[in-house]
């Protein structure tokens, strides 16, 4: 209890300290936020932008048409043939019937299509490959297999496209992560120096305190609970202001989605990933503080 006690003690004295100077408070916490808030936003792009460009992994596809007239059960003993390949996750067959209804109804040339005798669209085999076997040479040997079926008509690689934007999105995280580590020295660089200047201003009570037998670790208490407040209230504040943005953008991706004839939310940082923001700033004030705290008040010494 008593121990508990002492940390109730420091923690709320740390935390009247950080009230009664409003100001310098907000100041520090505006740039732990702004801090925190770089990473977050450039995180949300990246999941946003995965989000609207829809799973990577299902994206990469080979689609194989077969020549018209192809009777539709050689179309899914193809099918069952690739579906036997170690590559392949799944085939889907689609039937020219399928396939002229489904145009049918999108194309808006419904009308047009009845004056049709025949259907003009062939069998389509839609293979995915497996996530782990998306890569160009597997791809290609993929289509290449394909096209020298005798069946099959042409072969469409949809896989380009798709590791551009996984190119570009690993750029982007690659970003998120140097950007993170930057502002992440920043923020301690920034706690460890408000530290500094709280243990100058507060010398000479360092020094009686240590004149009448307090420990290092009863001095650096106080130090260590403000860097935590700090950091947390900066993670907090960081919250908001992604927040804002977001409630800033959303309104014009709305509008520029709809041109397209599309519908997109942008979507903003879940529960979880508000903890880590909100654990990440407390262990930044944490350590920020515990590195200004043993390296300036190791120097100071009670005079005799």
């Amino acid at each position: 209890m008593t121990w508990v006690t002492r940390h109730l003690q420091s923690m709320l004295a740390a935390l009247g300290r950080l009230l009664r100077r409003p100001l310098s408070t907000l100041l520090t916490t505006l740039v732990i936020a702004v801090a925190l808030a770089l990473p977050a936003g450039l995180w949300l792009v990246v999941k946003n932008a995965r989000t609207a460009t829809g799973d990577l992994a299902t994206a990469v596809q080979v689609t194989a048409y077969m020549k018209v007239g192809t009777p539709i059960a050689r179309a899914d003993q193809l099918a069952r043939q690739l579906r036997e390949r170690p590559e392949v996750a799944s085939v889907r067959v689609i039937p020219a019937e399928q396939a002229l209804k489904e145009f049918r109804e999108y194309s808006g040339f419904g009308t047009a299509l009845d004056a049709l005798t025949d259907n003009p669209l062939p069998h389509a085999l839609v293979v995915q490959p497996r996530v782990e076997q998306r890569d160009g040479g597997t791809i290609e040997r993929l289509r290449a297999s394909l096209a020298g079926t005798p069946d099959v008509d042409t072969v469409q690689a949809d896989a380009e496209w798709a590791r551009r934007l996984a190119a570009l999105l690993d750029v982007l995280r690659t970003l998120f992560l140097a950007a993170a580590g930057l502002l992440a020295v920043g923020v301690l660089a920034v706690i460890g120096n408000t530290i500094r200047l709280e243990i100058g201003a507060r010398r000479e009570e360092i020094e009686v305190t240590k004149l009448v037998g307090g420990s290092d670790a009863f001095v650096r208490r106080p130090f260590l609970y403000a860097g935590l407040f700090q950091g947390l209230f900066g993670g907090l504040l960081s919250l908001g202001l992604v927040a804002l943005v977001i409630a800033a953008v959303e309104a014009p991706i709305a509008r520029l989605t709809a041109l397209y004839g599309g519908r997109f939310r942008l979507g903003g940082l879940s529960l979880e990933e508000a903890g880590i923001v909100l654990l990440v700033g407390a262990s930044l004030g944490l350590i920020g503080a515990w590195i200004g705290a043993a390296r300036h008040l190791s120097r100071i010494e009670p005079r005799p």
